[in-house]
């Protein structure tokens, strides 16, 4: 059974469809329907298509038409009332890629984030910048303060702000990185992300909803008491730059905290905990 989209641009308050199956000849019928008031066709299903008509009138005309010039075309009438169908078949459309460009729906539009190659770490090529991006996208991050420490080229500040975060923080103690930092910031005009140079052992930070520490193990575990007192209640710290050999001393570093997500690359750990 082959299912035929709806055009979501139509207003249609009472529509109709039919069900065409068992048939291979589909340039041939293509052509055929541009002589009918077609609203739109679903070919979702590779088993059949669904054709949707804006008047039943123009459904059964399509049926007497196409039956008589294909003898191998089944086709079963279907009604459809107005339940906002154009809306629910398209649903599940996702984006497509053409060279450079993207086709996307509006729920399926790709986050770009630009990052400059430099000094400040984090382009999204290493496993555990990957790794922090794929656990932000696995929390609810709109309307949440997050606080990036170590932020290098500040492309997880970043992506939170795009993402919807209402205060972002990104903080490293190298003013080569932040100036990196507020380079890419100005390459990514949807984001607003406060850029501080800083040791996070001597800065007066306010608590954040999602605290990211992508730096390195013997730093995370050192700084494991700053780290907490830095989450706001009910929050999540999000850690990585460790392997998996350092992985059982970072956790424990952290006792009375939940492991809530884990992911790991190339032998690199990312974990997300939220305390209990």
């Amino acid at each position: 059974m082959v299912r035929l989209k709806p055009d979501t641009t139509s207003d249609v308050p009472h529509t109709t469809s039919d069900v065409v199956s068992g048939f291979s000849r589909t340039d041939e019928l293509q052509a055929a329907l541009t002589d009918f008031d077609v609203a739109a066709i679903d070919e979702t299903d590779p088993g059949a298509w669904r054709i949707y008509f804006h008047h039943p009138a123009e459904r059964d005309r399509a049926i007497t038409s196409l039956r008589a010039a294909f003898g191998d075309l089944t086709l079963s009438p279907i009604e459809v009332e107005d339940e906002d169908w154009a809306a629910r078949s398209q649903a599940n459309l996702t984006r497509i890629q053409v060279g450079r460009i993207t086709v996307a729906p509006p729920w399926d539009v790709p986050l770009v984030i630009t990052i400059l190659p430099s000094m400040g770490f984090g382009t999204g090529h290493h496993a555990t910048t990957r790794q922090c991006l794929a656990a932000l996208q696995a929390i609810e991050v709109r309307g949440r303060t997050v606080l990036d420490v170590g932020t290098g080229s500040a492309v997880l500040a970043i992506a939170a702000s795009l993402l919807g975060a209402s205060e972002v923080t990104g903080i490293d103690d190298d003013a080569d990185a932040i100036q990196a930092a507020w380079d890419n910031l100005a390459l990514n005009t949807g984001a607003t992300v406060s850029l501080i140079v800083g040791d996070l052992r001597d800065m007066q930070l306010s608590r954040a909803d999602i605290v990211f520490a992508n730096i390195t193990g013997g730093l995370i575990v050192a700084s494991a008491d700053r780290l907490q007192q830095l989450v706001a209640a009910g929050g999540r710290l999000i850690l990585s730059g460790f392997q998996t050999h350092e992985e059982a001393t970072v956790v424990a570093a952290f006792p009375g905290w939940h492991l809530e997500h884990r992911g790991e690359e190339e032998s690199w750990v990312a974990v997300t905990l939220r305390a209990e």
